[in-house]
């Protein structure tokens, strides 16, 4: 009896548990917890792309204010954020280490005031260039301690740009036009504003500020009337005269080493056609297409690259990667020329996928689709450059790496996720490093929510990945590479809600974890 009893309960709990496991795997494959898949990529370091130039931004509009005169422990924590290549006690970044900074070569428009027509005035700026033809090189002194500050932390690349020419070779005598259908620049005063460029290029490198690039024009299909900001339209047949002129100048100063940088197209559509912009659009058909009127790739100043601004090309992300390839299609036809993106923000409403409207402090949601936009620029369009607008922000906009409150001598300023995630990029991703293939199985191009990248150091000692995860699980890959690879160190650095640019060292033969909803950079260095 003792016997068959066991037996008999041995029985029931075996009917029992079979059953519920028949009932367990009968239910939809939702409710069970299934264990995360790994994601097999394969890195190969022989199949290379573009070379990188530089990640940068630029130092309007608010420098000018902060520069001068925000109390200097501010300014200095604030350029730490944005140059700065040291590490904090944890081994995590103190900066994002931008490694070119565009500076805003002012038309007067400040010492105008109210009668420059520019209602904002942080959005005037002071010129170099006085009334009566000389130079005040005191001008722009917030501008100029910015520069500095880049350069003292390891900025290697000054770039100066032109909203518009100074008021004083302008024809309205403002900083932008009355006359949309029109250059605001005198036609006979080409000349003066090309040797004022080069002017302002030796003076500044008189202050110990080398000038590694001048770009004259900026947006020049827009029309510039509405008294928002300075600025001007251009016709390509007038670019290509003030280039040409401009690089007679560099010549007879014997400023060699600076390069001009065209065109700062307002959208990157129009490296590639015209569309309403006729005469100002079609870039680099009419600038290096060798029987074009327009042609200047011959010339030694000029930049073996076109820049172009992402706005507006951004939403959907179909049309995102459309648009770049038909940029990439494009700049392969011309020998040795690059592609620069030379200015973004998130501007507009995005199609319903993000609004420029409102600072997103520390949400991920902006850092995420600035990730995006920065990624498709670089895989899709080969893109060897790519700049931020405003580093440091008073707006209540989408546009800003730092912000701070509107106040010109004092106040308190703000990390945003953007500029970690950006650092992602640019902390790591140094000038000379050239992309590498980082593939999976079966990839699909449109898909924008888990998307990566890779890049060799010259030496090839150093590999950096970078990955975009929007889904809110995480991710875990598998990493496969060529045999001759030995890394003695896998460092990942994760922009998250949680985090800034935070690192940890991973054992050799640990899988990659991407958090979710994150930015995560992981350089993998050689024995």
């Amino acid at each position: 009896m003792k016997f068959k009893s066991v037996v008999s309960v041995f029985s029931i709990i075996i009917i029992a548990s079979t059953a519920f496991l028949l009932s367990w795997k009968s239910q939809p494959k939702s409710s069970q917890k299934e264990e995360p898949t790994s994601i097999e990529l394969h890195l190969d370091s022989k199949k290379t792309f573009q070379l990188i130039d530089n990640f940068g931004a630029s130092d309007a509009w608010s420098v000018q204010f902060v520069g001068s005169n925000w109390p200097l422990h501010k300014r200095e924590k604030i350029a730490d954020l944005l140059f700065s290549l040291e590490n904090d006690e944890s081994g995590s970044p103190k900066g994002i280490g931008l490694s070119l900074w565009r500076f805003n070569l002012g038309a007067g428009s400040a010492e105008q005031g109210e009668q420059s027509g520019i209602g904002d005035e942080w959005r005037r700026a002071e010129s170099f260039l006085s009334d009566d033809g000389s130079y005040d090189w005191n001008k722009q002194q917030g501008q100029v301690w910015f520069a500095n500050a880049a350069k003292n932390r390891g900025v290697k690349e000054l770039l100066i740009f032109s909203n518009s020419p100074p008021v004083k070779f302008t024809r309205n005598n403002k900083a932008y036009t009355s006359n949309k259908n029109e250059s605001n620049l005198n036609a006979e005063q080409v000349k003066d504003f090309a040797i004022y460029l080069a002017d302002v290029a030796q003076g500044l490198e008189n202050k110990g500020l080398k000038v590694d690039y001048i770009s004259p024009v900026n947006e020049p299909q827009w029309d510039w009337a509405d008294g928002g900001q300075e600025g001007t339209p251009f016709w390509n047949s007038e670019i290509s005269s003030l280039v040409k002129e401009l690089s007679r100048q560099l010549d007879e100063k014997n400023l060699d080493s600076i390069f001009i940088d065209i065109a700062e197209t307002a959208q990157i559509n129009y490296l590639v056609e015209s569309g309403d912009k006729k005469g100002r659009g079609d870039v680099i058909n009419s600038f290096f297409n060798k029987s074009s009127t327009n042609y200047v790739g011959n010339l030694n100043h000029v930049s073996p690259s076109v820049s172009a601004h992402s706005y507006f090309t951004t939403s959907p992300f179909a049309k995102m990667v459309e648009q770049r390839e038909k940029v990439n299609s494009a700049i392969v036809k011309i020998p040795d020329l690059h592609f620069w993106m030379s200015e973004y923000c998130i501007l507009g409403d995005n199609n319903g996928e993000i609004n420029g409207n409102g600072r997103d402090l520390g949400g991920m949601e902006s850092a995420l689709y600035m990730a995006q936009v920065i990624h498709s620029d670089l895989v899709v369009a080969n893109a060897s450059a790519w700049h931020w607008w405003t580093a440091i922000s008073a707006y209540d906009y989408k546009d800003g790496l730092v912000y701070i409150d509107k106040n010109k001598n004092d106040g308190n300023f703000y990390e945003s996720k953007m500029l970690w995630a950006f650092g992602n990029y640019s902390r790591f991703i140094r000038p000379g490093y050239q992309r590498v293939s980082l593939n999976g199985v079966n990839e699909n191009k449109l898909n924008k929510d888990f998307v990566y990248s890779a890049y060799k150091s010259p030496d090839a000692k150093k590999t950096v990945l970078v990955f975009i995860n929007a889904t809110p699980e995480s991710k875990e890959v598998n990493l496969n590479y060529e045999d001759s690879f030995k890394y003695s160190k896998i460092e990942s650095y994760v922009t998250s809600e949680d985090s800034d640019l935070e690192r940890r060292v991973l054992f050799i033969n640990e899988q990659l974890e991407i958090p979710a909803k994150s930015v995560t950079t992981f350089v993998c260095t050689m024995e």
